[in-house]
């Protein structure tokens, strides 16, 4: 047995590999294709370049086209040769930066922010004329319901204001009186503008429950007016405090009916979905309304500053004051509708004799 298990061993041999002929082809392969590592980086600059708005030449252009197809070749080759290194996860990076640049085109703050406010917000603004025209009219009739309440019920200003207001007022000094005197007009104007952005962003964001939140903002805040100026007439303060609202309140009640009526648009997109189908009126109602919306955040941060350092401020007389409410509002108009940043066109050259 064991002469027969020795012939047996010595017969069987394990199979002879054949020699790789290919790695000498590979490892010169790559050498090569590492050589190029510097018109790797080169493209890349490139395209960082041209997607963050720093170069406009044609010439660099054509070459990221050359740079995009260079990369996609080597990014294979790589793949092949190299598929666990460091070379191929930079050129796939590479490759995936000029691809995007390519194929999204470069993102300039200016051109951006003049085609919102230029493009993108008139026509925003002009597609809620209709929502506009109805969250004034909403909120013109809750202020009037509110002073005619108030004027005939005096004790229901308790439902809108504070006992210390309430107090206050009885005492024939406004809330307002001495805002100065107790923090800066800074601070005093950033704690607005947070205000008035968060009331702006509930009557927006609220119109998601159907519009029945934009209508319970707008509502709610027209009838606090309508009883205050009620409520106050009583002791004989409306005058005080129509000179302390005006300056600031034409932009800011101005835009609380805008963001009301960008609510109102979703809220009609959610209740009267198009042929598209609910969950694609809703995106295109709200697409259309974003541009509105920071619109309104840049209006707002003036009228901040309006009432942080003007409304308060008993130095600026009622004309000042109406001076400047009627101007803001004015470059408001001008604003939203594209006037303020449009270019005027040149003036045609006079035809020769």
């Amino acid at each position: 047995m064991s002469s027969i298990g020795a012939r047996a061993s010595s017969a069987w041999r394990a199979p002879r590999m054949a020699p790789d002929t290919n790695a000498p082809r590979d490892k010169a392969l790559a050498a090569a294709l590492l050589a190029r590592a510097r018109d790797w980086q080169a493209a890349d600059a490139r395209a960082g370049r041209f997607a963050h708005g720093r170069s406009d030449d044609a010439i660099d252009a054509a070459r990221l086209a050359d740079d995009y197809r260079l990369l996609a070749h080597d990014l294979a080759r790589a793949r092949a040769l190299m598929p666990g290194s460091r070379t191929r996860e930079y050129l796939e990076s590479a490759y995936a930066h000029t691809h995007a640049t390519l194929h999204h085109g470069a993102w300039r703050a200016g051109s951006a922010l003049r085609r919102l406010f230029l493009e993108e917000t008139p026509a925003a603004v002009r597609w809620l004329a209709p929502y506009l025209a109805w969250t004034t009219v909403i909120f013109v009739l809750a202020a009037c319901a509110g002073y005619a309440l108030v004027h005939r019920y005096p004790e229901l200003i308790a439902l809108f204001a504070s006992p210390d207001t309430i107090a206050s007022v009885e005492r024939g000094q406004l809330w307002t009186q001495g805002l100065l005197n107790v923090m800066p007009s800074s601070v005093l104007s950033i704690q607005i503008l947070t205000n008035n952005i968060v009331v702006s962003l509930f009557a927006y964001c609220l119109g998601f429950l159907f519009g029945l939140g934009t209508l319970y903002i707008l509502g709610l805040n027209g009838l606090m007016l309508g009883g205050m100026f009620a409520f106050v007439g009583q002791h004989g303060l409306a005058g005080a405090l129509f000179s302390f609202i005006v300056a600031h309140g034409c932009v800011e009640l101005s835009v609380m009916c805008l963001s009301g009526a960008a609510g109102a648009a979703i809220g009609e997109a959610l209740i009267r979905p198009g042929a598209g189908g609910r969950l694609e009126s809703l995106r295109v109602a709200a697409l259309r309304t974003v541009p509105v919306l920071v619109s309104c955040a840049v209006l707002l941060v003036g009228s901040g500053l309006i009432e942080g350092f003007i409304s308060p401020d008993p130095h600026f007389s009622l004309v000042v004051r109406i001076a400047v409410g009627v101007g803001y509002w004015c470059l408001m108009v001008a604003f939203l509708t594209g006037r303020l940043f449009a270019r005027r066109a040149p003036a045609a050259a006079p035809a020769s004799a």
